[in-house]
């Protein structure tokens, strides 16, 4: 393996888990900064956000509500086994798990997968796929049964 490869893999370890820190604390600047430019956010059977602007306008929507009296107060993205694939020195790609942790514990849980570019001494989320498995049956952010 070569230093570069190293440099890579260390750099997008790093993306991945500054854009769950900033999330988790409500820091939507800093986890847009994760992506490059013109980035993109895919949310399996939801929507696709493409650009900075369209990411921020996205997670400033993005809320954790039960509905009634109930308020979330812990928010915490669990993030795991990543994989991560050098196609080069322009390109990679990631494959994680992510659980979140909510006031009722586990709430729901998923996978990403990311494609990575260099951009400045950082690599950045070309394209982060988002696709949720499942939801607690309390869970903050389950959709709500379609009738």
């Amino acid at each position: 393996m070569e230093l570069w490869e190293l440099s890579a893999r260390e750099c997008i370890r790093d993306t991945i888990a500054r854009y769950n820190h900033a999330g988790d604390s409500g820091h939507f600047d800093d986890m847009i900064a994760t992506f490059a430019p013109d980035g993109v956010l895919e949310v399996h059977g939801e929507s696709r956000h493409e650009g900075r602007d369209a990411l921020r306008a996205f997670f400033s929507n993005v809320r954790g509500e039960s509905g009634g009296t109930r308020r979330m107060t812990v928010l915490r993205h669990c993030v795991t086994n990543t994989l991560i694939d050098l196609q080069g020195p322009t390109e990679a790609s990631a494959r994680s798990y992510f659980q979140v942790i909510t006031d009722i514990g586990l709430d729901h849980w998923g996978s990403y997968r990311d494609r990575l570019v260099p951009v400045g001494e950082r690599w950045l989320l070309a394209h982060r796929s988002v696709k949720t498995a499942g939801y607690a049956t309390d869970s903050f952010f389950a959709h709500p049964p379609e009738a």
